[in-house]
């Protein structure tokens, strides 16, 4: 669970890093086609969409939610976003959330959100 955290947190890393410069950023994932001609199989990088996890506050601050999945992790207690002064912040803050992954700081978090996501499909 903290690797797939971190693969995403990755990404969002290197969005943040392309918005701040001002270039496009596009994922790629290898996908397996197969030729309708040939009927060969072969693998093809297709682009992938990656959606920003920070939004712009009410009070026109950024704010960085870390999610897992389609959840949103609760950082603290009651605390679901970190509040930045400005888009310059963001890089540092993403790269200090990834540390506290890779540390296991929000495993917790983390196992606290699958429970509830498996208890969803248990209900149903």
């Amino acid at each position: 669970r903290r690797n797939k955290l971190m693969g995403k947190l990755k990404d969002q890393i290197a969005l943040a890093r392309a918005v701040a410069e001002g270039v496009a950023f596009q994922a790629h994932r290898q996908r397996t086609v197969v030729d309708a001609e040939t009927g060969l199989r072969r693998s093809v990088s297709v682009p992938r969409r990656i959606r920003p996890w920070w939004f712009m506050a009410d009070n026109g601050k950024i704010a960085v939610s870390v999610r897992y999945g389609a959840s949103v992790l609760e950082l603290n207690k009651g605390r679901f976003a970190i509040e930045l002064a400005d888009a310059s912040e963001l890089v540092s803050a993403l790269g200090t959330v990834s540390a506290a992954v890779q540390a296991g700081e929000l495993d917790s978090a983390i196992e606290a959100t699958s429970v509830k996501l498996r208890d969803r499909f248990r209900a149903s």
